[in-house]
């Protein structure tokens, strides 16, 4: 792996090789360079804070070997991304003003993306890991990570079943807890429906209705008009000297006819005159029907206009016209069917409820059966680990419980877990706590009461490595987790992680000359500034450096004599000690 920041807090790159690299320096220096920069490459927070006064932009690239069927790989290929010679290159570019954006490949994809490929990349342990493990909840995590699929199969059933309880239990509240308001609304519908059933509206005759109205309002004026208009095209039969306009037509159209032989032109006109006599004719037989058809009865048009009534009525609550009316019809049909249905609704729901608390039960039952048999294994390999570190009468053990609910409570809040009614959760009704012995005769209590600062420090180191073992990650990054560790014990701790660095790479940020002799490279980043610009060199020590660095950090003498005749024979411990 190789990290290069430029425009950082600081500036520099570093090559971080197979095998176990720690990294020295003064105090906060390795952890800028190393921690800093490869959060931001594996998706972390971006801060402007980050971007060093007066440049635009920070940009932190790494190179990470990888192979071509690795979990990364794949992910980084369906992104769009390529391989270079089977690494991986990937960059994060912050802005002084906050914006961020990465490249996988050389394609530019979301952040995000950077993230998701972080937990096939590196595991990162470091000291916030540390205090979060002290909560329970974490403890309870951790547990679940090294059973594997013994609980990551009947957590995900659980988890399954526990959403859809969730959901039948929040569908039934709402269905109990409005009642009233359902049976008011189902009370309205039911009104409006009964009100549109009785009047029997059909689709389009509230236009009908209008049309007619309007015709028999206006009955006598319009017989009047059909009337003079049919005598104007027929004539009048009691005054015979009256010229209509079907008779002059007629003539007209004789008079051309008896000589349309004679020019095409004229006979075209004939024609014409022909089909207009014709038309006056129809049309002066449909006015005399008309007239004589024209209903002026004032009792129909009053029932008319009774039933027009009826229909506004109607429009102005239910629709603008009948045909709204008949959609809100249907539409309320619906619901009224929806909210009669709610009694029969509940008891679907409630039995389903049931149905599901009983399975929660059973498969809480299974996840605990699981969790404690994982927990005697865990409690094994972490205790293995302590003796490794210098702790030989450690013992660490995991206290698996459930809360037992009174008599008094309501039973929804708990499932039957092995014939008792126990609290639960989206995880299961167990509740995990690491506990430590640190001596013969000790009792166990929780580990952040019964381990002293170093003693804590180890057990955390201890759990980590155990993850180390069971985590398929290629790397791992432990940031300062041996604080509080000295003496004999950084000596152990050191030895530990050298053996673990035989099966995954290892990167050490830590202040241990201890530690630091055991690493097959040690890195030193060292700070310099002009008054303006801090910028930060990472050197490889070999040889005369790497004693001159670790004498300085046994005694902060680099020239001492005795320091140095300490920190050879720290070399020479690790070298035939691992």
């Amino acid at each position: 792996m190789r990290i290069r920041s430029l425009g950082v807090i600081d500036d520099a790159v570093v090559e971080l090789s197979p095998g176990f690299t720690a990294v020295t320096g003064e105090t906060g220096a390795g952890k800028t360079m190393v921690v800093t920069s490869l959060g931001l490459l594996l998706g972390g927070r971006a801060d402007p804070a980050l971007v060093r006064i007066g440049a635009k932009s920070a940009v932190v690239e790494g190179r990470v070997a990888i192979g071509p069927g690795a979990p990364a790989a794949v992910r980084a290929e369906e992104a769009g991304a390529e391989l270079d010679d089977g690494a991986l290159l990937i960059s994060r570019t912050l802005s002084a003003e906050g914006r961020s954006r990465a490249h996988l490949g050389g394609r530019s994809v979301p952040v995000g993306l950077l993230g998701e490929l972080a937990d096939d990349l590196v595991a990162v342990h470091g000291q916030t890991d540390q205090q979060g493990l002290l909560r329970p909840a974490r403890q309870r995590q951790a547990l679940d990570r090294y059973a594997g699929d013994a609980v990551a199969v009947p957590l995900a059933k659980y988890s399954a079943a526990h959403k859809r309880l969730r959901a039948v239990a929040a569908e039934l509240e709402e269905l109990t807890t409005r009642a009233r308001e359902r049976s008011q609304e189902a009370d309205l519908l039911r009104f409006g429906l009964d009100e549109i059933a009785a009047a029997e509206p059909q689709p389009g005759e509230d236009t009908e209705l209008a049309a007619e109205a309007e015709r028999l309002g206006h009955a006598e004026a319009l017989a009047s008009a059909a009337t003079a208009a049919h005598a104007a095209l027929a004539g009048n039969p009691e005054d015979p000297e009256d010229v209509d306009g079907t008779t002059l037509v007629a003539g007209a159209h004789r008079a051309l006819d008896a000589v349309r032989s004679h020019d095409p032109a004229l006979s075209a006109l004939a024609d014409r005159l022909g089909e207009i006599g014709i038309l006056m004719a129809d049309v002066a037989g449909e006015l005399a029907s008309y007239a004589d058809g024209l209903d002026a009865d004032p009792l129909r048009l009053a029932a008319v206009e009774e039933r027009r009534a009826a229909l506004n009525h109607l429009t102005r609550k239910y629709g603008e016209d009948i045909a709204g009316v008949l959609a809100w019809s249907e539409r309320s049909a619906a619901r009224l069917a929806e909210l009669d249905g709610d009694d029969d609704r509940i008891g679907e729901l409630t039995a389903e409820r049931d149905a599901l608390r009983a399975e929660l039960g059973e498969l809480a039952q299974e996840l605990t059966d699981a969790r404690t048999a994982s927990a005697k294994r865990f409690a094994d390999a972490v205790t293995a680990e302590l003796a490794e570190l210098a702790m030989p009468h450690a013992r660490v053990s995991v206290q698996i419980r459930q809360t037992e609910l009174p008599a008094t409570a309501d039973a929804a809040d708990g499932i039957e877990v092995g014939g008792r009614t126990v609290a639960y959760g989206p995880h299961g009704a167990d509740e995990v706590e690491l506990l430590l012995a640190p001596h013969p005769g000790t009792p166990p209590r929780p580990i952040a009461k019964g381990a002293s600062g170093g003693e804590l420090s180890r057990v955390m180191l201890a759990v980590e490595v155990v993850f180390a073992g069971s985590d398929p990650v290629p790397t791992y990054l432990f940031d300062e987790v041996d604080a509080g560790v000295g003496g004999k014990a950084a000596v152990e701790v050191g030895r530990r992680l050298a053996r673990l660095a035989k099966s995954a790479q290892v990167v050490v940020v830590t202040h241990l000359p201890q530690v630091a002799a055991f690493a097959d490279r040690q890195l030193l980043v060292e700070k310099t500034h002009d008054g303006s610009v801090t910028r930060s060199g990472v050197t490889v020590l070999e040889g005369e450096e790497r004693v001159r660095e670790l004498s300085r950090m046994l005694a902060g003498q680099e020239d001492s004599e005795t320091a140095r005749a300490h920190a050879e024979e720290l070399l020479e411990t690790a070298r035939t000690g691992r």
